[in-house]
C-alpha cells in the first residue's frame, strides 16, 4: 500500500492496534474484580508459567522497559502479588515469586482471559484461529528483530 492510497481499514498496524486496545478493556473488566490490572496481567502469566524470575528476565520476556517493570512489580509487591528474594547464586540480584493469594488467582484469571480470546474469535474455526495466532507471532517476531 502506498502513503495516497493509505487507510486505516486496510493498515495492519492501524487494525492490530484498535483491536489491542479492545482487548485491553475486554479483559480489564474481567480481570479487574480479581485485583489484576493489565499492566500486572502479562507479569502473572509469565511467572505463572516459571517463577523465580529475575527483574531483567521479566522485562526481556515481556519487551517492556526496564522503569516500567519496576514500578509494576513494587505495585504487585505492595498489593500481595508477588515477593522478592535474593538470589540463590547472586544475593545482589532479587527473583520474584508469586504469593498463595497471586497462584489462587491462576484459575479465574486464565478462565476470564479465555473467555476474551473466545469473544474476539467467535466465528472462527479452530484452524482459523491457529492461523491468526500464527500470522499474530510472525509479525511480532518481524517487529521485535527490526
Amino acid at each position: 500500500m502506498t502513503e495516497t492510497n493509505f487507510s486505516r481499514k486496510h493498515s495492519e498496524g492501524y487494525q492490530v492496534n484498535h483491536m489491542a486496545r479492545l482487548f485491553i478493556r475486554a479483559i480489564q473488566d474481567r480481570i479487574k474484580p480479581l485485583g489484576l490490572s493489565t499492566g500486572t496481567f502479562p507479569v502473572m502469566l509469565a511467572l505463572w508459567e516459571k517463577e523465580g524470575q529475575t527483574q531483567r528476565e521479566l522485562v526481556q520476556e515481556l519487551g517492556v522497559e526496564q522503569a516500567t517493570m519496576a514500578n509494576t512489580l513494587s505495585r504487585m509487591e505492595r498489593d500481595g502479588l508477588v515477593v522478592r528474594r535474593a538470589h540463590e547464586a547472586d544475593a545482589r540480584v532479587q527473583t520474584v515469586w508469586l504469593t498463595e493469594r497471586a497462584r489462587g488467582l491462576r484459575e479465574p484469571a486464565i478462565r476470564a482471559a479465555s473467555e476474551v480470546n473466545d469473544l474476539a474469535t467467535r466465528g472462527m474455526s479452530d484452524q482459523q484461529r491457529a492461523e491468526f495466532t500464527t500470522l499474530t507471532a510472525q509479525v511480532i517476531a518481524n517487529l521485535s528483530e527490526a
